[in-house]
């Protein structure tokens, strides 16, 4: 049974999903909704799918992570937010990662991994992160190569903890270990490694897995319609409106692809990847009169 059980609700207009999205390409960082951006866009993905219970869906887990700790006089301490949101999300209502969801393109589809219960690092993260953003927790994602785990904070210090086990929190040592099996046996730990990931960083880094995806099976026109959903929520990121109109370019849709080339321009980005773009754009400029 899906989390979609009444199959009779409405299904959401594409042009109020995409308005979603819009709208948070608008707003500052600290104000997007996460969980909500989250299932616009997978509901880009399942446009036939009744979005209201998914909605529902983390209300409800908000609303148990309240209860959970609304027996404290006061504000709750670092210690039970973490294990609140743990007991609630992972045992009390099963999410967790399984190793068949690095294989999985929907794993990153936030419709099915309340319906599955478990999915991707990041899509699980998301669930974490609403929740805590609700309740007014401070709490990030953090960019960690090879591995989305979470930062939960108060004045009495930080908690880092990984969606994926079931919110088990994450030891430095075992940090610096990840890190040594990504980048190589002399890594070590530094303060960019801490750096956080607010809501959009983690929607593009949710995107970014599907179009990876894609891309490794060859299906460029769906990675181009990934790409299109992510400009739509970080419109000022250079490096996805270049990277869209490489791919477009690649397809043959010329003049689209000067577009987002020339955005990609206008919004800066590294001087090498300027540079490349520049020269990209005077080969197919000539192309567009032929």
């Amino acid at each position: 049974m899906t989390a979609a059980g009444n199959i009779c609700a409405p299904k959401p207009a594409p042009g109020t999903v995409r308005r979603i999205l819009r709208d948070a390409g608008r707003q500052a960082d600290e104000d997007i909704d996460i969980g909500a951006a989250a299932l616009a866009l997978a509901s880009l993905r399942r446009p036939a799918t009744p979005l209201a219970p998914y909605q529902r869906h983390l209300d409800k887990l908000t609303e148990d992570v309240a209860a959970y700790v609304a027996g404290t006089k006061d504000a709750p301490s670092l210690a039970l937010r973490h294990e609140a949101l743990v007991q609630v999300i992972h045992r009390r209502h099963g999410y967790g990662g399984t190793e068949e969801s690095f294989d999985d393109v929907e794993a990153a589809n936030l419709m099915r991994v309340i319906d599955r219960r478990a999915g991707l690092p990041v899509a699980l993260g998301i669930l974490y992160l609403h929740v805590a953003a609700k309740l007014g927790w401070p709490a990030s994602g953090i960019d960690f190569p090879g591995r989305f785990v979470l930062r939960l904070e108060t004045g009495e210090g930080r908690i880092i903890f990984d969606a994926f086990e079931g919110g088990r929190e994450v030891s430095a040592p075992e940090l610096r270990h990840l890190l040594k099996q990504m980048v190589g046996p002399d890594a070590e730990l530094a303060p960019a490694h801490y750096r956080e990931a607010g809501p959009r960083a983690v929607l593009l880094r949710l995107q970014n897995n599907i179009k990876a995806r894609h891309l490794d099976a060859n299906q460029i026109g769906k990675a181009i319609k990934i790409l299109e959903t992510m400009v739509l929520f970080a419109p000022d990121n250079a490096s996805c409106w270049r990277e869209r109109g490489v791919l477009l370019a690649r397809q043959g849709d010329i003049a689209e692809a000067v577009v987002c080339l020339e955005e990609c321009l206008r919004l800066g980005g590294s001087e090498q990847d300027r540079y490349a773009t520049s020269a990209l754009l005077q080969e197919l400029r000539p192309r567009l009169d032929g």
